[in-house]
């Protein structure tokens, strides 16, 4: 009986330990994650920009712009390996493909031909949403009338805030840069697999290429 309090005792208490060091890992990152930042927006709305004079509403080609001139930019640390995967969050559904994944920063190609809406999430980090195709949606508890963002703006949706947002239904391709603590964010990522699609090889996809992804730039000296 002594034996298994002690165990219980000590189950609960490195577990505690656990946590308290995951919790001053993520508030260090947090505190010092200007730091370790790569990517500027200004200048992906820049590269987003040029590839849209160049391809007009081509999808594909401007993908290709976009993606050939970040890697002529960032060089390694963007992917240029076109690895795609459904995404379902907040209700909404489409497709990505991530460019860079790391624990400070996710860069990918997000959206549908066929329209979606959904829940922005709450989030630990700042939302970088460039329209690349077609227009987005948005608005604000109190707002009357939606926000649209179409090809070359930039949607910024800020660390804490909230919105619903809609791709109509002719279709929408964007650049998504988000900067912060990335981690904290895929329980939204990864919910309504759990509570609605239970897509599992969306799940394994998922994690096996940010996993990947995260430590090829972990090992190259980026957080």
């Amino acid at each position: 009986m002594i034996e298994i309090v002690i165990m219980v005792s000590f189950s609960w208490s490195t577990a505690g330990a656990v946590i308290s060091a995951i919790a001053a890992i993520i508030i260090a990152i947090d505190v010092n994650r200007e730091r370790f930042y790569v990517f500027d927006p200004v200048v992906l709305n820049e590269i987003t920009k040029n590839a849209i004079y160049l391809h007009g509403s081509n999808a594909t080609a401007i993908v290709e712009q976009v993606v050939g001139d970040l890697h002529t930019r960032y060089g390694r640390v963007v992917n240029t390996h076109q690895e795609w995967m459904f995404n379902n969050a907040g209700g909404a559904m489409g497709a990505m493909y991530m460019i860079h994944a790391s624990i400070t920063e996710y860069l990918i190609i997000f959206g549908t031909p066929l329209g979606t809406e959904g829940h922005s999430g709450v989030h630990t980090a700042d939302d970088y949403f460039m329209i690349l195709t077609g227009e987005q949606w948005a608005f604000s508890p109190g707002g009357l009338e939606k926000e649209v963002y179409k090809p070359g703006d930039v949607h910024l949706l800020k660390r804490g805030n909230v919105q619903q947002y809609k791709m109509p239904d002719t279709g929408c391709w964007a650049l998504e840069y988000a900067r912060g603590v990335i981690p904290l964010m895929l329980p939204f990522g990864f919910a309504d697999i759990f509570t609605s699609t239970l897509d599992w090889n969306t799940l394994y996809v998922t994690v096996k290429v940010y996993a990947r992804l995260c430590i090829l730039n972990i090992l190259n000296g980026k957080i």
